[in-house]
């Protein structure tokens, strides 16, 4: 396996040699990423050159549609998906309220959805809103010391009313990554469907949906070093069978029938840029050729490798600390590397005494209201987060050690 090229990664962001960033590690990456070069080219000359109502005849608006459905093909490919399967919306959080809404209108007062406490609230609060309409909301609860959720815990909460199970592939404050596969099979045992958060999974490698199983998963690219917009994954068997939630005269196309409003096209050619820049690294540490799925899985191990390497030493470093709880597991082979610590004063007074340090990051409860009130979290103090990705240099990792040496 080749180690991942980190002066060739950082030289793919323009943030990393902009003069008004120097000095200054970013540690939020969890809240949304530093956006690469070929995403910036391709919003450029979309908005310089293609800035028209595509799907014409004349050029400009030809190649605005091709690039937007490149964007989706190549994207989809990556992803172990058809084409058709992904679409894109304003934000996971708002896809997600849609998928709601088509299941509010599907389903049937006493069927019954699963969601958990461990997930952001965008994967919770949209389908437990169902309860008004009669919709049965069951609670997978995590252990509250641990954070973790326990398949055998949703077994015992799996019968025949169940259509729905909705958990996120890690939590945007405990880091775990779950058995997506492990509990798609045992809910589909069930008769229900899987929808998977990915917004915290994904910017540490595109997964393979197609492998994982789930039939919905969500993920945000503007956290996965793209533009602001969230992809949705709806496999054919379950976009089929919900109502379309799109015009009545795109019923017909799967990628429409979840987007009820026109798409920033501007933006959707720009996701493109994220699988050029997969492409990008899987060529430049020879990576296989042709499949995109297999280009996909093998810069998902470059970054994944490098990233669990630059996390123990930090989980190290805090997990015994006095006056400091590690938030989830401090074992890095089984998280990503976003890291929550609460501690015994307010996290956004000490996210400002980092800034002094050159640290980026922030104190509050990060939308994982539920999560950090079921392992007593005082919500009024939050918790401190630090979270990076493949990009983050080793002089970064040590600059926050020792800032979080001078504040803790």
């Amino acid at each position: 396996m080749s180690t991942l090229d980190i002066n060739f990664v950082r030289s793919q962001f323009p943030a990393f040699s902009e003069p008004s960033l120097q000095g200054q590690a970013f540690f939020e990456n969890a809240g949304g990423s530093y956006t690469c070069q070929p995403v910036i080219d391709r919003l450029s000359r979309y908005y310089t050159q293609r800035k028209v109502q595509p799907y014409a005849p004349y050029d400009a608006s030809r190649l605005a549609g091709e690039e937007m459905d490149e964007a989706r093909a190549r994207m989809a490919a990556i992803l172990g998906v058809d084409t058709d399967e992904l679409s894109f919306g304003p934000s996971t959080t708002q896809n997600t309220y849609v998928l709601a809404q088509a299941f509010r209108q599907w389903m049937q007062p006493g069927e019954a959805i699963i969601v958990t406490n461990q997930d952001h609230e965008a994967n919770s609060g949209p389908w437990r809103r169902l309860a008004e309409d009669g919709i049965e909301i069951r609670e997978w609860q995590i252990d509250p010391e641990t954070g973790s959720l326990n398949p055998a815990d949703l077994e015992n909460l799996l019968d025949e009313k169940v259509r729905l199970v909705c958990f996120p592939h890690c939590s945007n404050v405990i880091g775990e990554i779950n058995p997506v596969t492990e509990i798609t099979a045992i809910a589909h045992a069930a008769g229900a469907f899987v929808c998977v958060d990915g917004v915290s999974y994904a910017p540490h490698g595109f997964p393979n949906v197609g492998d994982l199983g789930p039939d919905i998963y969500l993920f945000s690219a503007y956290k996965t070093y793209g533009p602001h917009q969230g992809c949705m994954v709806i496999r054919r068997a379950l976009g089929e069978l919900l109502p379309n939630q799109g015009h009545f005269f795109n019923g017909d196309d799967l990628y429409r029938r979840f987007t009820p409003a026109g798409p920033d096209h501007a933006q959707v050619a720009a996701c493109a840029g994220m699988a050029d820049y997969v492409d990008m690294l899987s060529d430049h540490h020879n990576g296989p050729q042709g499949d995109p799925t297999a280009r996909g899985a093998f810069v998902h191990e470059l970054m994944r490798v490098r990233e669990i390497a630059l996390l123990q030493p930090v989980l190290d470093a805090v997990k015994d600390r006095n006056a400091v709880r590690l938030i989830g597991t401090s074992d890095a082979a089984r998280r990503a590397p976003t890291v929550a610590l609460a501690l015994n004063r307010s996290t956004a007074a000490v996210a400002a005494d980092l800034v002094e340090h050159g640290i980026m990051a922030e104190g509050g409860d990060f939308y994982a209201v539920r999560p950090l009130q079921a392992m007593g979290v005082d919500l009024k103090q939050g918790v401190l987060r630090v979270s990076f990705t493949h990009y983050t240099s080793q002089q970064e990792i040590d600059q926050l050690l020792n800032a979080l040496d001078a504040v803790l």
